[in-house]
């Protein structure tokens, strides 16, 4: 049981300095601290409603009415799902700032996963483009500020250099994969056989589950993820929450006024995105308490971004241009009954629950021996690229020739560069952080998904089912390249880490 927190929060450690996780327990999870149980568990739940709901969300815009959906034009469909995904992440910002300056990380946490069970209670009660504003809002904010914190958490349950930081990281993304295997599965079916809006409140139901089973872990967490690291002083907070109150209203304006509509929501996102990313790495940069060693690190992740985003902005095409190939081109016959479209989302983490341990085991086998993090990087987005490159030798057939065997095959690829790029990307932006930014520093790791995300929307608005090869070979060809650049580049990049591998 954790100690009663102090009446004023002590100098914390950074993340990957923490004190024992356990509080004094000596039971553990798999070998990991005993709090990633918990961790693991909400982040089940929270991921079994998020790609639950969004394994339907694009076929529900772009469906006619006449079989549940809302009718919206394919393109713009996916764009404002690629918008929606990249909010997401980009939310990680407002998330991590409030963990950092006013509430500490666990707080946020559980405050987030309340207002996304709000949003999917909104997706699955409100008709049509009202309940699809409210409750992507909510689940984007609220995920932003869930995500930001998990990870901020898993993080403060090591030392820097406990070699088991990878593989507990790899174990947090098999808990992240488990509910993205299920979700999708579960409300896809309750959408063919009773409707969109059943399957979104299973969404709700299983986002439920979720807080009740972190509610009873929450008191065995680190006392350091209960107070914020870098406290906002009580005379600032009238002017930050004035700051708020406006950036509410020019959203609302510059939405009434049109400026901001369906149609360039994902371009939007994106250019926010953008700005934000810069805006963070300039503020953290110019923080005159920064050691020499720290700001080098900052340095460091700045290529890292730029090959995460590549990345997230092919691998986040799964809910955009391959749910629509999976409609268009993909046999989804199993025995003489079709499978429903959203189940194709439940592929990739199939591998992943397959892979991740096997990635655990292998990075703790080689123990100081494994590739350093630029070169999972380079391997993570050279050989996504090369999963976009596996579609070419379809391109040329019709409706529904693609093998189901052939896309399960891509797919693998798929898994392959996330486990090398996303739960590495997890771990390295904990081991980068500066004293001052420890959740701010893994929202900046969640931007470039978000960019990622955004730029896939953007992407997806040029897809042609009739004539998919340019698409396929053009972003794949650059992927591979950015890939081979940053390897080349890693030696630089290791050492502007300074230690850190």
């Amino acid at each position: 049981m954790s100690t009663p927190p102090p009446t004023i929060p002590p100098t914390l450690p950074s993340v990957g300095t923490a004190p024992d996780p356990s509080s004094g327990s000596t039971r553990t999870f798999f070998g990991q601290p005993w709090s990633l149980a918990n961790i693991f568990g909400v982040e089940m739940w929270e991921r079994f409603s998020f790609y639950g709901m969004q394994g339907i969300l694009l076929i529900y815009l772009w469906f006619p009415v006449a079989q549940g959906g809302l009718a919206i034009d394919q393109g713009v469909a996916a764009g404002i799902v690629g918008a929606y995904g990249g909010t997401v992440y980009l939310s990680t910002v407002l998330g991590a700032w409030l963990a950092d300056r006013v509430f500490g990380s666990e707080r946020v946490l559980f405050g987030s996963a309340i207002l996304i069970m709000i949003g999917h209670v909104a997706l699955a009660v409100l008709p049509g483009v009202i309940g699809v504003g409210v409750g992507l809002c909510a689940v984007a904010i609220g995920s932003g500020g869930l995500k930001a914190n998990t990870t901020t958490i898993v993080g403060s349950l090591y030392s820097e250099h406990d070699p088991r930081r990878d593989a507990g990281f790899s174990l947090f993304y098999l808990g992240i994969n488990l509910g993205a295997l299920v979700g999708p599965l579960l409300t896809g079916l309750l959408q063919s056989e009773l409707g969109f809006h059943y399957g979104f409140g299973l969404a709700a139901l299983g986002m439920a589950l979720g807080l009740v089973q972190y509610s009873f872990g929450r008191r065995i967490l680190p006392d350091i993820t209960r107070h914020p690291s870098n406290p906002l002083p009580a005379s600032r907070r009238p002017l930050m929450a004035g700051i708020a109150l406006a950036g509410v209203v020019v959203i609302v304006l510059v939405v009434l006024i049109g400026w901001v509509t369906a149609d360039n929501l994902d371009d939007v996102v994106a250019l926010v995105t953008l700005a934000a990313a810069l805006g963070y790495f300039a503020v953290i940069l110019r923080d005159p308490a920064l050691s020499a060693i720290e700001r080098k690190r900052v340095f460091a992740f700045v290529p890292l971004f730029l090959a995460s985003t590549a990345f997230w902005s092919l691998y986040q095409q799964q809910f955009t241009v391959l749910t629509i190939y999976s409609a268009d081109k993909l046999d989804r016959n199993l025995f003489g009954w079709e499978m429903p479209i959203s189940w194709v989302q439940s592929i990739n983490p199939v591998f992943v629950i397959l892979l991740s341990g096997v990635f655990a085991a292998i990075w703790l086998r080689l123990g100081d021996r494994q590739p350093t993090t630029p070169i999972k990087f380079a391997l993570g987005t050279a050989v996504m690229g090369v999963a976009f490159l596996l579609f070419l030798p379809f391109a040329s057939g019709g409706a529904g020739s693609t093998p189901l065997l052939a896309m399960c095959g891509i797919l693998f690829v798929f898994t392959i560069a996330e486990l090398l790029l996303s739960p590495v990307g997890l771990s390295l932006a904990t081991k980068l952080a500066p004293r001052k930014f420890p959740a701010q520093m893994v929202a900046l790791f969640y931007l470039s998904i978000a960019l990622g995300s955004a730029l896939s929307g953007v992407f997806a608005e040029f897809f042609d089912v009739n004539n998919e090869a340019p698409y396929f070979g053009i972003l794949g060809a650059v992927a591979v390249g950015i890939g081979v650049l940053l390897a080349v580049s890693a030696r630089p990049i290791s050492r502007l880490m300074s230690g850190v591998r």
